[in-house]
Parts: structure tokens; C-alpha cells; sequence
């Protein structure tokens, strides 16, 4: 079988880690819609820092996003392919020129989880996409999903974070090719592709790495502050984190910059002015897959909702990736 098979805890971790992410960046619904990086730290700090939060029911709910990316990763594990069975391309919708939200991107990892390797780039890209313009059919919003399972199929092979950029825009003609040959609304499809790959060559070019090789180049001040404003200028609209296109460069952004350090992941990824948790549960997914839980606070995650599902999913995923006999 190509490529060596992560330990079962890894994609555990990326679960479960996935949804820590969302839950700590959502605070139900009070730090989703903070519009101040600043003020979260500061509510962080009068709660004890990640150290004092119990991310468990009711204070701590997930949101809406684990709840669909746990649906995506069931439905991979169970073969679900459409939402209207036994109507031809009954899961399709129409072409929507407003449909550039992060809905797609921020629940898909769990389709890199199932296709990693790079032969199965074809699968990845068709799955990303379809299951994307499901919901956000526009390039904006369903090419966010070939992102985040992207990234994290790059996460399982441990391909250098520098790296991860400059792959997604060379995968990003496959992908035009696929939506193309798929024959299903291509003319506004082609149309509106240009902004997606354009913003992340812009991004790429700013952290200085369109070459796919490091080290990221950052702002010399890069606080809580200063990442808010410069988040915003990833953004479509103004909000960061809230398109397609955005809400995985955040998350890539906060891997970039955090190493091994769950509390500065969290401080990048869950904790600024914008869509704070569907940034976070695309961060905490990849970070979980190269880091495991071992540095995170027992409370983040231990009594997590929907915990046991996450890990049962993980499980069920791995199996259908690396076979029954993995580690």
C-alpha cells in the first residue's frame, strides 16, 4: 500500500482536535462574532488562559461546523454520495454568484483523511468539489473545500508546511480541468475562478513563499492587533475568515506561525476578529494530525461534544485508508 500509515491517534487527533479548534474559536457565538482579536485575548486571560477553559456542555458548545464536518467524515465512512438518491444529480444546485462563503471549506479535512496519497489527487479533487457546490457552488466558496482537504491530505503525508501553498495552486488547474470535463454549469464556473487563485498567489508572494520553500515571511509586528487588520486584507468583504479562500489561508497562516505550540495556534487561528471558528476547526484538524494531543490542555478536548463520535469517525476513516492492520 503507497505511502506509510499515520498511527489511528493521529486522525483521532485531527478530529477531536478539529472540533476543540471550533468550540474554543466560537465560545458559543460570543467570540465568533467579536470583531476584536484584542478583546478575546482579554477575555483569555480572565479565565485563566487555554490552562482554565473546560470546552464541554453548555458554556462550550461546537458549532454548526463541527457538526457538518463530523457529517462529511460519517458519510465518507459510510459511502453516502448524494442527498437525494435515485434522482439523476439530485445533489446538485444551481450556480450562485454569491456563494463564496467558508460552508464548504470549513468541513472538509476529513476528505483528505480518507484520500491522502497523491494518486488519489483525482478522487480528493472530484469529492472537494462536488460535495463543495453542494452548498457553495461558486469557486470561491467550493474551491475553500479542495483547500482544507488538501491541506490536511498534505498533513498526513508530513509534507512540509512551506510547501502547502505553492501545492494547492498547482492542484488548482486539475481542479479547473475536473469542473470543466464535469460539464455542469462551466461557462460562469470558469468565469468566476480567477479571484481564488489570484488572492492565494497574492498570499503566497506576501509570506514569501511562491516557490514552495520557507522560511514564511511575517510582518515585523504581528500581535493580536496587527493580525486582525492584516487577516482582514485576506478577506472578500471584510470579514476575515469568511469565504472560501480565506478561511483555510488564515488556518495555513496560524500553522505557519505556530510550530509546535497549541496556545499559539489558538491565539492565530481561534482567537481574532473574524470567522474565528471555521478557522479554527481547519487549523486544529492539521496541527492535530502532526502534534497529536499531547500538548493541549486536557480541558480543551477531553469532554468535548460529540467527542466519541469524532474518535469513532477517525476511526472508521482510517481503516478505510490504510486497511484494517494499520497501527
Amino acid at each position: 500500500m503507497e505511502g506509510t500509515a499515520p498511527p489511528r491517534a493521529a486522525y483521532r487527533a485531527a478530529m477531536v482536535l478539529s472540533g476543540a479548534g471550533d468550540a474554543l474559536g466560537y465560545r458559543n457565538q460570543r467570540w465568533e462574532y467579536c470583531p476584536s482579536g484584542p478583546q478575546i485575548h482579554a477575555e483569555l486571560a480572565q479565565l485563566g488562559g487555554l490552562g482554565g477553559i473546560q470546552a464541554a456542555l453548555p458554556d462550550w458548545p461546537v458549532s454548526d461546523d463541527t457538526v457538518l464536518h463530523l457529517a462529511t467524515a460519517e458519510a465518507l465512512a459510510t459511502g453516502t454520495s448524494q442527498l437525494r438518491p435515485g434522482e439523476p444529480a439530485g445533489y446538485r444546485i444551481p450556480f450562485n454568484p454569491n456563494a463564496t462563503g467558508c460552508g464548504a471549506a470549513m468541513r472538509s479535512m476529513a476528505i483528505g483523511l480518507r484520500y491522502p496519497r497523491p494518486t488519489e489527487l483525482p478522487t480528493l479533487i472530484r469529492i472537494s468539489v462536488e460535495s463543495g457546490r453542494m452548498t457553495h457552488h461558486h469557486p470561491t466558496g467550493y474551491l475553500g473545500a479542495l483547500a482544507s482537504a488538501l491541506f490536511t491530505a498534505y498533513a498526513v503525508r508530513g509534507l512540509p508546511l512551506a510547501q502547502w501553498g505553492a501545492g494547492l495552486l498547482q492542484t488548482l488547474p486539475l481542479a479547473q480541468s475536473y469542473v470543466r470535463d464535469a460539464g455542469v454549469e462551466t461557462e460562469p464556473n470558469l468565469g468566476a475562478w480567477g479571484y481564488f487563485p489570484q488572492k492565494w498567489a497574492w498570499y503566497l508572494a506576501e509570506r514569501g513563499l511562491a516557490e514552495g520553500h520557507g522560511p514564511p515571511r511575517f510582518p515585523p509586528r504581528y500581535g493580536p492587533a496587527e493580525r486582525d487588520g492584516i487577516y482582514q486584507t485576506f478577506s472578500l468583504e471584510g470579514w476575515a475568515g469568511r469565504s472560501g479562500h480565506d478561511a483555510p489561508m488564515i488556518a495555513y497562516d496560524a500553522l505557519l506561525g505556530s510550530g509546535d505550540r497549541w496556545d499559539e495556534l489558538c491565539s492565530r487561528a481561534m482567537f481574532h476578529g473574524g470567522d474565528s471558528d471555521s478557522t479554527g476547526v481547519i487549523a486544529g484538524c492539521c496541527w492535530g494530525l502532526a502534534y497529536g494531543l499531547a500538548g493541549v490542555p486536557e480541558g480543551n478536548h477531553r469532554h468535548l461534544e460529540y467527542r466519541q463520535r469524532m474518535e469513532a469517525a477517525a476511526d472508521r476513516i482510517h481503516t478505510l485508508a490504510w486497511g484494517e492492520s494499520a497501527p
